[in-house]
C-alpha cells in the first residue's frame, strides 16, 4: 500500500508543485539539444577518423 501512496503523492507533486516551461520553449530547447547532439557526433566522428588515419600511417612505418 505504501507504493500506491508514493505514486499518488508523486503525481500530485508533479501536478501542483512543479513549474513547467511553455510548449514553445520546450520545442526550442529540444531543437537546440538535437542540433548540438548532431554537431557533437560529427566532431567525434571526425576526430576518430583523424586518429585512425594517424595510427594507420604510424603502423605502416613498421
Amino acid at each position: 500500500m505504501k507504493f500506491v501512496t508514493y505514486v499518488k503523492e508523486s503525481f500530485r507533486e508533479l501536478k501542483d508543485n512543479m513549474t513547467w516551461i511553455s510548449w514553445e520553449e520546450a520545442q526550442k530547447s529540444t531543437a537546440v539539444v538535437a542540433i548540438f547532439t548532431v554537431l557533437f557526433a560529427i566532431a567525434i566522428f571526425l576526430a576518430d577518423k583523424v586518429f585512425q588515419t594517424l595510427l594507420n600511417k604510424i603502423f605502416e612505418l613498421f
